[in-house]
């Protein structure tokens, strides 16, 4: 069996996305909570994740729902805590599951102490903490820049008689990372959760940190092509988005983050990258050597399209870019719509296409994160616009709906409330949810125990971890590559449709016994049921 608990546990390993808030309600309060994630640690560990990772649970107005954080150093009381996390840890490492916490560092929150000194007045201890510009002699915005939640991302501030800059929302207003004070302040944020004993962080935004400092409009652009991670319909994606975020000297931080990590043997890194066309090139920017970042993933597998074709160019595409850098993959998170409604909406039979997308995932070269709920087939929940929470969904609708249903909470049994609280929660669960609950699939065939098993199958085959992946021409429903290293080549066949396939192989490959696979392969010729997959051997 393959192990991933080295300095380099990361490569390979599965992660499980924890959404706090929505995962499991301790104290009946309608939200989830730190001590509700710990009395479900053990499922994850069951699951076959190597690591979790924890969305924001800092101190905050929750404007966005902890990405606008108020204290970096604190636990928000909603959740608990700092024993409580400090609780959770211990337990988690009990378990043999790596802990990864989020650190939104781009932005705070404006009721942070930070940005309260700094708007008093120009001539203060974090005055230039934050980006702050005069007005256009008209008295407008210094320049074109746009929020992704709509509008100018400058607000107008009447103590400084100054604009602010906010990428988000303009109650989170961005640092300026060109004051090495601010640089050395976030960098000893990581160190205190590094003390506490985390074992790594998922960097939000990891390429906006920096900003132009002529602040230069930037100019329009060509809307035929894709944005990661923005929604066409946002006004944003008129600009070519080239001053306000992905600057040059991002990178030259992300160094300074990995030395510090480097101090701590066997910690990781994880960086998201969006608001960029190249996201595949900037990824393997921010992952080249030994030098930056661990891992970064970005939002061309959380999009619309889902062909066989699409996949196989974006992942070598990434391969050839990265020259060795270490991808993390996923089909979904707190910010997409789940797979199953994106891809899946026209499939019959979601079960056995939830399978076969996550076997995907798991099959390609990388670590991947599978969000709460994947494993369940857990699907978009359609909520109704007051009983939205999102300020994008509500700025955007009905166009853009926002980021609700995908954040509905956890189902753990078949009850009123899925077994998440008994009180109210925070967002409604959708009664279509609990028959996929938890509790519901302990049966052979489900979703989930499919999950558990090929995670579990997969650690017996190092070439599912560490190989490097080769793809193979095939028609145009079928994904098939191969994984290989110094132990075993297997290659891995995917009918990513609805209709049988029969493929020629050539007859020096065998069929392996893994987890609910096709075994329907004689005299060289491979057949497929509709979203069946096989993996082969030499």
């Amino acid at each position: 069996m393959t192990s991933v608990n080295t300095e380099n546990w990361w490569q390979g390993a599965f992660i499980y996305q924890i959404y706090p808030r929505s995962f499991f309600d301790s104290n009946n309060d309608g939200i989830g909570d730190l001590p509700g994630i710990i009395e479900k640690l053990s499922y994850i560990a069951e699951l076959g994740a190597d690591a979790i990772w924890i969305s924001p649970f800092f101190t905050s107005p929750m404007k966005d729902f902890g990405y606008d954080v108020a204290d970096y150093r604190g636990v928000d009381p909603i959740f608990g805590e700092l024993e409580d996390f400090k609780q959770l840890v211990k337990r988690a490492h009990e378990l043999g599951l790596k802990v990864i916490i989020d650190q939104v560092l781009s932005h705070t929150s404006d009721q942070h102490a930070w940005f309260q000194s700094s708007r008093v007045n120009n001539d203060n201890d974090h005055s230039d903490w934050y980006v702050w510009a005069a007005p256009k002699a008209d008295g407008s915005p210094p320049n074109n820049w746009l929020s992704f939640f709509g509008g100018s991302a400058w607000k107008f501030d009447s103590r400084r008689e100054q604009y602010y800059f906010h990428n988000f929302l303009d109650c989170q207003p961005d640092l300026n990372f060109h004051n090495p004070q601010v640089q050395n302040a976030v960098l000893d944020v990581l160190k205190f959760w590094l003390d506490i004993g985390v074992d790594g962080f998922r960097f939000d935004t990891a390429n906006m940190y920096f900003h132009d400092e002529q602040l230069r409009d930037n100019p329009s652009r060509d809307r035929s092509l894709a944005i990661g991670g923005m929604n066409p319909d946002n006004p944003r994606s008129y600009q070519a988005q080239i001053y306000n975020v992905n600057r040059p000297e991002n990178i030259a931080f992300m160094e300074k983050i990995r030395q510090l990590l480097d101090q701590y043997p066997g910690r990781t890194s994880l960086g998201e990258i969006g608001s960029v066309e190249d996201t595949l090139g900037t990824m393997a920017a921010y992952t080249k050597g030994q030098q930056r970042l661990h891992m970064c993933y970005t939002a061309d597998l959380l999009g619309e399209e889902k062909s066989a074709a699409f996949i196989r160019k974006v992942i070598e595409t990434t391969t050839v870019q990265m020259e060795g850098g270490w991808p993390c993959w996923s089909l979904g998170n707190h910010d997409a719509t789940r797979f199953i409604s994106r891809w899946g909406h026209d499939v019959e039979d979601k079960t056995r296409f939830a399978k076969q997308m996550l076997c995907v995932l798991m099959c390609l070269r990388g670590s991947f994160c599978i969000y709460q709920g994947e494993e369940l087939g857990l699907d978009e929940a359609e909520l109704k616009l007051e009983e939205l929470a999102d300020p994008f969904g509500i700025a955007f609708w009905p166009e853009y709906k926002g980021r609700d249903g995908c954040r509905t909470p956890m189902v753990w049994s078949n009850e009123k409330l899925g077994g998440f609280s008994n009180g109210t929660s925070w967002l409604p669960i959708p009664q279509a949810h609990l028959n996929k609950a938890v509790s519901e699939q302990n049966h052979r065939d489900s979703l989930l125990n499919f999950v558990r098993q090929f995670s579990a199958y997969r650690k017996q085959h190092s070439a599912l971890i560490n190989g490097d992946i080769q793809f193979q021409n095939s028609c145009d429903d079928v994904l098939m590559f191969t994984r290989s290293n110094s132990e075993e080549t297997l290659l891995g066949v995917f009918n990513l449709s609805s209709r049988e396939q029969c493929l020629d192989l050539p007859p020096t490959w065998n069929t392996l016994s893994s987890p609910q696979a096709a075994e329907d392969f004689h005299d060289s010729k491979l057949t497929l049921k509709p979203w069946q997959y096989c993996l082969l051997t030499q």
